[in-house]
Parts: C-alpha cells; sequence; structure tokens
C-alpha cells in the first residue's frame, strides 16, 4: 500500500499464513516422506508441500513477514561502549540506500536458496540449503529494521528480483548437488566483498547499520565455506565475473529505488 511518498509491501501478519495453510487443506497433499539414512528430522517433501512453502515463504519475504532469531546487532549499541551520533541528512540517506541495497541482496538470498532446496537431490544438501535459508531470515529483517530507524523503504523492485533469483536457484540445483553448492559458495564469496565495501563507505557514526553488516558478513563468509566443504567445487573466473555484473545491475538500481 501507499503510505505518503512511501511504499510498503504491507500485508496483514496472519495473511500469508493462512492463505498457505488453507491452500494446503483444501488440497490435500502435504505430507511427509522418510528418507532412509538421514538424521531423525530428516525428511522429503511431497512436491506440492514444496510448492506451498515456496509460495509461503514468498509471501513472507515480500511483505515483512518474517521474524528474526536472533536480535538485531543493531540492538547491542543501545548499551555499548558508545552512542551513535547525529546523522546528517546526507549520511542517513547514504546509509538507507547501502541498507535497502542489502535487505534486496537477502530477498535475493531467500529466493536462491528456496530454489535450490526445491531442485536439489540430496536430501542432506536439501536441510543445508533450507537451514542456511532460516539463518538468512534474521538478515533480511536486521535489515527491513534498519530500514525504518533511517525513515526508508525497501526496494519495489524486490519482486521481480526475487522472482529471478528463485529461477535461477532452480535451474542451479537441476545442475547438481555439487553445482548448486559450488553456486552458493561463489555467491557468499560475493557478498562477503560487497558487505567488506559498505563497511568502507557507511558513515564512521552510523553504528548501528555498521554492527548489523559486521555479523552479516560473518554469517555469509560461514555459509560460503560450510557449502564448499559439503562437496561444492570451485566456479571459474568468468563465471564469478558474470555473476559481480549482474550483481551490480541491483546495486545500482535498488540503492535509490
Amino acid at each position: 500500500m501507499f503510505s505518503g511518498d512511501r511504499f510498503c509491501w504491507n500485508l496483514d501478519p496472519s495473511l500469508s499464513r493462512a492463505v498457505t495453510d488453507n491452500l494446503a487443506t483444501a488440497l490435500g497433499f502435504v505430507s511427509r516422506v522418510r528418507i532412509d539414512g538421514t538424521t531423525g528430522n530428516g525428511y522429503q517433501a511431497a512436491p506440492m508441500e514444496q510448492l506451498i512453502r515456496g509460495f509461503d515463504r514468498a509471501l513472507r519475504t515480500l511483505t515483512g513477514q518474517h521474524r528474526a532469531k536472533r536480535p538485531s546487532p543493531a540492538q547491542q549499541t543501545d548499551s555499548g561502549e558508545g552512542i551513535q551520533e547525529e546523522l546528517s541528512l546526507e549520511d542517513a540517506r547514504h546509509s538507507a540506500g547501502l541498507m535497502r541495497v542489502n535487505h534486496t541482496g537477502e530477498v535475493c538470498a531467500q529466493a536462491l536458496y528456496d530454489g535450490q532446496a526445491a531442485t536439489a537431490r540430496n536430501p542432506e544438501v536439501t536441510q543445508a540449503l533450507s537451514a542456511a535459508g532460516d539463518e538468512e531470515v534474521d538478515h533480511l529483517m536486521w535489515c527491513e529494521d534498519r530500514l525504518r530507524d533511517l525513515d526508508a523503504r525497501p526496494s519495489v523492485l524486490n519482486p521481480l528480483f526475487y522472482g529471478a533469483s528463485w529461477a535461477l536457484g532452480a535451474v542451479t540445483g537441476l545442475l547438481g548437488d555439487r553445482t548448486s553448492l559450488a553456486f552458493v559458495e561463489a555467491t557468499e564469496d560475493q557478498v562477503v566483498k560487497h558487505l567488506d565495501r559498505h563497511l568502507e563507505s557507511l558513515p564512521e557514526n552510523d553504528v548501528k547499520s555498521r554492527a548489523v553488516v559486521t555479523q552479516m558478513r560473518a554469517d555469509e563468509a560461514r555459509h560460503g565455506d560450510e557449502a564448499f566443504a559439503m562437496g561444492g567445487s570451485r566456479l571459474s573466473a568468468v563465471q564469478k565475473r558474470a555473476m559481480a555484473a549482474v550483481a551490480k545491475v541491483m546495486t545500482a538500481t535498488t540503492y535509490r529505488i
């Protein structure tokens, strides 16, 4: 909905969950099939359940209905050493632009992980991708909260980037788990470099945004290491340059819109 000069993806908090729950009940296709050789919690979702879960995640991602499991690092600065100084209008706008880019990046991460998990062949890889996606929810909500603090909005291009990222993730998953994990490792490597640039660019006195980005960087680096440890290969330099070029398009557009 529109509110003044701000565009917000607002939805009744219970709507996305109600829609997916009712859809699951009506279709009667939600089931969990145990997989031999996995842990006690291991299962493979039926195709319709995967579809419903994906629909639910997309709604919650694009409407801000997720909930972070960990407190935002920005909150810890309230009682930590040093208090954030008043940001100038120019600095606040710059911080908002960078955090908007980071928020869209996390929207893309939700879609990528969900798309890859939907087409992964190994149940352990599926679970690992889903777990990483769940942790990325924290990043998503931390960025959204920080945007709200800066009186800024998420990018209106988020639905477009979500759809494109989900399709890319699904196609990557179809190429095999080794390729899928390689893509995760390469993506996280790009994200770490991207966040390093943001840490250099963020105003020094914006301690809240810097705290969020610092923790995000640590998590992303770990996700990349875990993907490689699970058997992911390394993408070529040409492939990584292509990924960087696509990331630049996203960064340039979402910084302002």
